[in-house]
């Protein structure tokens, strides 16, 4: 399997696009924040893209507007990312160019917002009465929208592995020839739903986030919207990249729990075998692998258990959480693009908050960056009721 990677982009707490992306990881310096999310009150640390609310959409697209097309928006102009978009719709077609995105919320904080200010009838006002937002699938309809594709669109929402399955589906859909370019990606914006609904769930840190740490507590929540554009390798024109190459796909449904792994990572390691099998390689072969690693106790854990059962203590892992934040539904997709940026770079980002790692853990996990050049990189998503995807990414060889 061999798809392209023609262009790439992420907004996330690290700042909009691939530079401050870098620089923040490169530098070690974390995009979160103390909670400072309007009528919130717990005590926590969110990675918040502060630019979301001064941000307007195109005035064709404002009866669209909510936090999260905003935070869509603001992404898909970084790195050239729409430009590259636009070619390819010129190029084959609008109906030739797909859209796959995944979402853990989608724009459920605009309907909160909306049930806020219910009229005497129960009504919401005119402003909130938004078919095309306040549903799962808004993010795939508004993305569509702002680039002009009408091909297949689609909306996946399995927690936190959503933008990681992306990348199987637009994988499919090019090798059945359904269409052309797909443009993948994940997008979810900080909201009270998710911000109370992990508090009510015992998983939110009152301090930043620690992966794999012995004192770890729980995760920090974070927005990010992320993309990426795939075409197959004859269809890498010169105005793209196309230096890298998604080239393993693994997904799993083990269904154990419904907000818990497998105690031994059973479903984590299925599907990291099967991205494996995808991509032809061994094990050994893997210069890095970007961790799901939430920093909860029994996610951490499970996920060293899986990696012990197929990788060597040699092989380099790391979560960068600490960075961004959890960021559900667009974890995938911000997972990715940091490995396709350690890629290109040459460099392996450590786990930033990690001072004493868990003696409980089954694999080392890495504390410190590193230069390293390296040509595969694997990126775990797992998600709430043992949805799990795993994706191998390749520096092309010429």
């Amino acid at each position: 399997m061999d798809v392209r990677i023609a262009s790439y982009t992420l907004t996330s707490a690290c700042g909009m696009g691939l530079h401050p992306l870098t620089q923040s990881l490169q530098k070690r310096t974390s995009g979160l924040q103390r909670n400072n999310y309007a009528d919130s009150h717990l005590d926590t640390w969110i990675g918040r893209v502060g630019a979301i609310e001064g941000h307007t959409l195109p005035s064709a697209l404002q009866h669209l507007d909510s936090r999260n097309n905003r935070l869509s928006d603001l992404a898909l102009v970084q790195d050239g990312f729409a430009d590259a978009v636009y070619g390819c719709v010129e190029r084959f077609g609008p109906t030739r160019v797909g859209i796959v995105l995944g979402t853990s919320t989608s724009s459920v904080g605009k309907t909160e917002s909306g049930y806020a200010q219910l009229d005497e009838l129960d009504h919401m006002p005119a402003l909130y009465q938004q078919a095309d937002v306040h549903n799962p699938h808004a993010p795939g309809h508004y993305v569509a929208q702002r680039l002009g594709i009408s091909g297949p669109s689609m909306t996946i929402s399995t927690a936190c592995s959503s933008s990681s399955k992306v990348f199987a589906a637009a994988s499919r859909w090019l090798g059945c020839g359904l269409v052309d370019a797909v443009v993948v990606g994940g997008v979810d914006s900080l909201c009270l739903s998710i911000l109370h609904g992990f508090a009510s769930l015992e998983l939110i840190s009152p301090e930043q986030c620690k992966p794999f740490d012995r004192h770890r507590c729980g995760i920090n929540i974070g927005e990010a919207a992320g993309f990426a554009l795939l075409v197959r390798p004859e269809d890498a024109s010169a105005e793209h990249d196309g230096s890298m190459a998604l080239t393993g796909i693994g997904e799993s449904s083990d269904a154990f729990h419904m907000a818990q792994p497998h105690p031994d990572g059973q479903g984590a390691a299925s599907a990291m075998y099967a991205a494996l099998g995808t991509s032809g390689l061994a094990p050994d072969d893997i210069g890095y692998v970007s961790l799901h690693g939430t920093a909860t106790p029994a996610n951490d854990l499970a996920e060293t258990r899986a990696l012990a059962s197929l990788f060597n203590p040699e092989t380099l892992v790391s979560s960068t959480k600490g960075w961004t934040g959890h960021t559900l539904g667009a974890a995938g997709i911000a997972g990715a693009i940091v490995a396709l940026q350690s890629l290109k770079e040459g460099f392996v980002p450590g786990t930033l908050n990690l001072e004493e790692p868990d003696d409980a853990l089954a694999f080392p996990i890495l504390k410190n960056n590193i230069e390293q050049h390296y040509d595969h990189a694997m990126v775990n998503s797992f998600g709430f009721g043992g949805n799990n995807c795993s994706l191998v990414f390749s520096r092309v060889m010429h």
